[in-house]
């Protein structure tokens, strides 16, 4: 990570939280987003955003279900952002 991406990623991110990624197939911290490409976000915002639209997966697993909103808000900021400095 560069320091101008360091300055980027505010406090709270910092901790580690992450989300399993079956697209990506791996693991993704929550910090990692700021440096995945474009693609790789788009798929992280594809599959939380599914994960998100089925009420049923808040019942059986509610951490994953928040984290996921996590993830997908955050991924939707990131890339507005990239959008804007196009």
């Amino acid at each position: 990570m560069t320091p101008k991406q360091e300055r980027e990623v505010p406090y709270q991110e910092v901790k580690e939280k992450w989300f399993k990624s079956h697209l990506l197939d791996r693991e993704i911290e929550l910090r990692e987003l700021y440096l995945l490409p474009q693609e790789d976000l788009d798929l992280i915002m594809a599959e939380t955003a599914e994960l998100r639209s089925d009420p049923s997966n808040r019942e059986r697993n509610m951490g994953k279900f928040c984290t996921a909103g996590y993830f997908l808000q955050l991924a939707k900021i990131i890339d507005g952002r990239r959008d804007n400095n196009e």
